[in-house]
């Protein structure tokens, strides 16, 4: 290669560098200039809002962490069974839980065989409901919604009342089978969900129908419910049990089955969390932003239904958890679902431990229904935030 000829290929290399210099220059002004309109299109306000619920985050999930805390270690200690002192509570828990559950003297095995399951279970049902209600009001777009919108609770509960009143039975499986009710809430639940997903997605799948259709599925299942309360016999006071909702009947045979399943799912759920965020700006835009806004309906209402079946299959119908709690956190919170599912999730578990242990003490030695519980203190929290909050849900 001759002298020239490297001059030229040098002075072509420096101006290509000063090409992709300017270039690179040019693009950096440009994102300049419009990160500066977005600066000042922006309200002042709005990265000082951003911080303030960020905060309001971390201080509601602080005290719901300690409350429930709290809450699980009185649910171990007081009991309509007898009253033992935390202290000696806590160190039979850590105890059992050396010994594996086995040779355990009076206390631990009154602490780890009953109480201890249903701890947690009130745990997972809280959290369970509270997500599921926080997803349901996101996809219907409507804070005044709650879990059992879809007819879940009506199903759930018509089978359960034939399989306990009059002695219907599951396939495959025997009358005195532990896990028949459970099963039976879940099938009717299921049910019920997919006749109204099924009516709402007929009559143009808005979210108006899917509340008209839930509505009517629940209306139908409830009837059908109260006549077999009607044919119910010696069963009679277990059945209205049920459909009030009670831990009673959590052993260590059934709590692992609500536990571990409706907690995986409630956090699991909080994956989609940005997409809920998406959702809530409009089906419209959701669709330009590039989410499958169908799917993502159809599945995640799938997903909070068997989340609300798991729920009531072992515990029963427990009310206005799933409607206050999601409300309550979107109230304080704003409209970002990465603040509210958690948020709900913590809320949800220490109201339930909380509501558990009013049941068990009110009226010793009788218990009370949970879901009773639930209703007193649901109702003038949800009226108090409904005065407060109310008119911003116009239109």
């Amino acid at each position: 290669m001759t002298t020239d000829s490297r001059n030229k290929t040098d002075t072509s290399s420096s101006q290509l560098d000063d090409n992709s210099d300017s270039w690179i220059i040019k693009t950096r002004r440009v994102f300049s200039r419009a990160f500066g309109r977005m600066k000042d299109d922006m309200d002042p306000g709005d990265e000082s809002d951003i911080a303030l619920k960020k905060k309001r985050f971390v201080i509601i999930s602080v005290f719901g962490i300690i409350m429930a805390v709290i809450a699980f270690f009185i649910s171990l200690s007081i009991a309509a069974g007898g009253v033992i002192p935390i202290s000696d509570a806590i160190s039979s828990l850590v105890s059992s839980i050396g010994k594996h559950g086995v040779n355990l003297n009076e206390e631990e095995r009154y602490i780890f065989d009953s109480r201890l399951p249903r701890a947690l279970a009130a745990i997972a049902v809280g959290a369970g409901l509270s997500i599921a209600g926080c997803m349901y009001q996101a996809i219907i777009r409507n804070p005044l919604v709650d879990p059992y919108i879809t007819g879940v609770s009506s199903g759930a509960g018509c089978l359960a009342v034939a399989v306990g009143a009059i002695g219907a039975s599951i396939p495959f499986m025997g009358a005195d089978n532990l896990y028949l009710v459970p099963i039976a809430a879940i099938v009717g639940g299921l049910i019920a969900f997919g006749i109204t997903m099924l009516v709402a997605e007929c009559s143009g799948g808005s979210a108006t129908n899917y509340i008209l259709a839930g509505v009517i599925v629940g209306f139908a299942f409830s009837s059908i419910q109260t006549i077999f309360i009607s044919m119910a016999k010696d069963n009679f006071s277990d059945v209205m049990w049920w459909l009030y909702g009670s831990f009673a009947q959590i052993t260590w045979e059934n709590a692992w089955l609500v536990f571990i399943p409706v907690l995986l799912l409630s956090l699991v759920s909080m994956l989609w969390a940005r997409e809920f965020n998406l959702f809530m700006m409009g089906e419209e835009q959701a669709k330009q932003l590039g989410l499958n806004v169908t799917l993502f309906k159809r599945s995640m209402m799938i997903l909070a239904s068997i989340l609300t079946a798991l729920c009531v299959a072992f515990v029963g119908i427990i009310g206005f958890v799933g409607l206050v709690v999601p409300h309550a956190c979107r109230m304080a919170l704003g409209g970002d679902h990465r603040l509210i599912m958690p948020a709900s999730i913590i809320i949800g578990a220490m109201l339930m431990l909380f509501a558990d242990i009013v049941a068990r003490m009110a009226m010793i030695p009788m218990e009370l229904p949970v879901g009773a519980i639930t209703a007193i203190i649901g109702t003038p929290v949800f009226a108090y935030m409904l005065i407060k909050k109310g008119r911003e849900y116009d239109g």
